[in-house]
């Protein structure tokens, strides 16, 4: 079947009380019009157009990001739904096929859910999403005749029957298009708003003889987010959902709600994950790694046997092959360690590539940034550098090499040598005490004047 997707994001979100536009506000990492299109994305949709309004140039270049081939028109004025619908005509007047409405603040819709929708449109012109609410409150209510959708009635216009109803309307919907668009040009902005509203088309439907049914899904798929407590309250859903199916799919989450993880966060079976981790967009973790409590990983790779932590940082680009260890207060950037090596402690790993084996010493820094270029360190593999090494980059440890503690390593150290770059030791007999024995002198002194 061949369908395009139209995803209605014109909206300012006034009560997010935000300059930015609505529908670009981040859950887990990305922005909820992605979460839209992604829900969407096992249908191979052929087209994708996203009806933007407010920030109509910021929801463009968010949309070259994620979602490159998808076209983006415009709504100038807000007239409701139907509306916002008509602005994708143009775009869609060549296309035959199918097209869904989603919206691009309704980020949980499940793709089975919309799979069943079109399973249902094969004997349906028009298939409405609709949900059992708790409290059905203002909703529209569909009133169902068996498995045919009679009619979508506004709380303002229903009767107290009802209003009894609690199978109620998400606003998605699915439509051919030819069909879709002749409907919305019969449809009138006859109500105090004077908009022109998408559910007009079920009677529209009807009185065409055109067949309408509704495919129910959970409340929560069709939660609508409209201020920043609702935002909080979709990371919350968002985050319970990834780290349930991680746990089901293997992997050990200590401490699960104090976990955080990204829309993208690939984690393999049998990793350990402690208390108080967050994973950034773009990580991936091989099976059988150790990430220990209060790490924070973004952009990075960790392979299988790998620990990384506790109180460490990985950023973008940092690639751990099998069995590295990265311990508390280190922080790895835009560096490869191969298998193996370490380092354990307080250290600063950043445009590097560190050989196997190799033992990276506590206090560490790779001095990669002159202030205007940032530059690399290679170091060998089993190279050993002392702790508190400083090593400005451009720089090179040779295979086997070894770095004395406290040097600060400014030009290549060939393999198995040892490089040893500090000042040396001078030691001055009893100046000690006769130091000490002045600064009291000043403290008195100092004290006595303050009297």
């Amino acid at each position: 079947m061949n369908i395009a997707l139209v995803i209605l994001a014109a909206g300012k979100g006034t009560r997010m009380q935000s300059d930015m536009p609505k529908v670009l506000h981040q859950i887990a990492g990305a922005p909820m019009l992605a979460h839209a299109i992604r829900s969407a994305e096992v249908l191979n949709p052929s087209r994708t157009i996203v009806v933007a309004g407010h920030g109509f140039d910021d929801v463009k270049s968010s949309l070259d990001t994620f979602a490159p081939d998808a076209e983006v028109v415009l709504q100038q004025e807000q007239k409701g739904t139907a509306h916002a619908v008509d602005a994708a005509r143009d775009a869609l007047r060549e296309f035959d096929g199918d097209v869904i409405v989603l919206f691009g603040d309704t980020p949980f819709v499940r793709t089975e859910t919309l799979e069943r929708m079109v399973a249902a449109r094969q004997d349906n012109a028009v298939v409405v999403l609709g949900f059992e609410a708790a409290d059905p409150g203002k909703y529209g209510r569909l009133v169902m005749q068996g498995d045919t959708l009679e009619a979508i009635v506004e709380f303002a216009d229903a009767s107290d029957e009802q209003r009894a109803i609690t199978f109620c309307n998400s606003g998605v919907m699915l439509a051919r298009s030819d069909e879709l668009f002749s409907m919305i040009e019969a449809i009138e902005a006859n109500n105090a708003q004077e908009e022109y509203y998408l559910t007009d088309i079920v009677a529209i439907a009807r009185d065409r003889g055109l067949s309408v049914t509704a495919v129910a899904c959970d409340e929560v798929e069709t939660l609508g987010i409209n201020s920043r407590i609702h935002l909080a309250e979709a990371e919350a859903i968002f985050q319970a959902n990834a780290r349930r199916e991680l746990m089901e799919l293997g992997v050990t989450l200590q401490q699960p709600d104090t976990v955080m993880l990204s829309h993208d966060t690939v984690i393999g079976r049998d990793t350990v994950i402690e208390p108080n981790v967050y994973f950034g967009p773009g990580v991936t973790v091989e099976s059988g790694a150790l990430i220990r409590a209060f790490s924070h990983l973004e952009g990075c790779h960790v392979s299988r046997g790998s620990v990384v932590g506790p109180y460490a940082r990985l950023r973008p680009g940092a690639e751990l092959a099998e069995d590295v260890k990265i311990g508390n207060f280190v922080e790895v950037k835009n560096a490869t360690l191969d298998a193996g090596a370490k380092v354990n402690h307080l250290s600063y790993i950043g445009d590097a590539a560190i050989g196997a084996a190799a033992n990276v010493g506590a206090g560490t820094i790779t001095c990669n940034y002159d202030g205007v270029m940032k530059h690399r360190t290679t170091i060998g593999a089993n190279a050993f550098i002392g702790s508190n090494t400083m090593l400005v980059a451009p720089v090179n440890i040779g295979n086997g090499a070894m770095t004395g503690s406290g040097s600060v390593i400014t030009k290549d150290v060939e393999d198995d040598a040892l490089a040893i770059a500090r000042a040396p030791q001078v030691s001055k007999p009893g100046l000690a005490r006769k130091m000490f024995d002045l600064l009291k002198v000043k403290k008195q002194k100092a004290s006595r004047g303050g009297e």
